[in-house]
């Protein structure tokens, strides 16, 4: 019997980080979480935190589950699942509020509403209810990556379109306005967040064939 333990950073375990970073991203290949990608991407500040909420919930509740997965009667995991989940981001909400009450308030209740992110519920059930803690941590820190990037890209075209501005600075000059330019205010409402998301997984398609093969 083999008894060398696989390294903690072997091919496979890597590809549980960098696969959700193309081939399988949560949003623009598995089509999850849309909800939040559409409401919290106006500007960037409130994007990146909503996107390191949910890397830090789903790594967390990740490795909670995979640790107790033997001892969850099949009957009731959906039910522990989301309590796991419920903690992770209640604790998640209340750090938000004591260290970035303004962006808290930005975000809303869509930090709650990370309970009910189909990633988070897709990933405990279908990767760790049945793989080991490191495993399922680097796949819900791979899947939380792959999420926040599109967040990132869609709120970073929004906020500099919509508003002139990238991470609340001003970078669209002056006297671009006094010669006729105008902010879109088009790109701050939901509608344009879905089409830029569009945009986005028209391009990875058109970069990447096999994501449009059907076997």
């Amino acid at each position: 019997m083999n008894s060398e333990k696989e390294p903690l950073f072997s091919s496979k375990n890597i590809k549980l980080i960098t696969e959700p970073l193309g081939s399988s991203n949560p949003i623009t290949v598995q089509v999850l979480g849309i909800c939040s990608a559409l409401a919290v991407t106006v500007k960037m500040k409130p994007a990146f935190v909503m996107a390191i909420s949910v890397m830090a919930v789903l790594a967390v509740s990740n490795v909670v589950i995979s640790l107790i997965r033997n001892s969850i009667p099949p009957r009731i995991r959906i039910i522990v699942q989301l309590v796991v989940i419920a903690a992770m981001v209640i604790l998640v909400d209340q750090i938000l509020k004591a260290f970035v009450y303004d962006i808290s308030k930005q975000l809303s209740v869509f930090v709650g509403l990370i309970i009910t992110n189909c990633i988070l519920m897709g990933r405990l059930e279908a990767f760790a209810m049945g793989n080991k803690p490191w495993p399922s941590f680097l796949d819900g820190l791979g899947n939380a990556a792959g999420y926040s990037i599109i967040l990132l890209i869609v709120s970073f075209f929004r906020e500099l379109l919509g508003s002139g501005t990238i991470w609340g600075y001003k970078v669209i000059p002056e006297s671009f306005y006094s010669f006729g330019y105008q902010n879109n205010g088009l790109m701050i409402l939901p509608p344009m967040a879905l089409i830029v998301l569009g945009i986005i997984i028209w391009v990875q398609r058109a970069r990447n064939k096999k994501l449009i093969e059907t076997k």
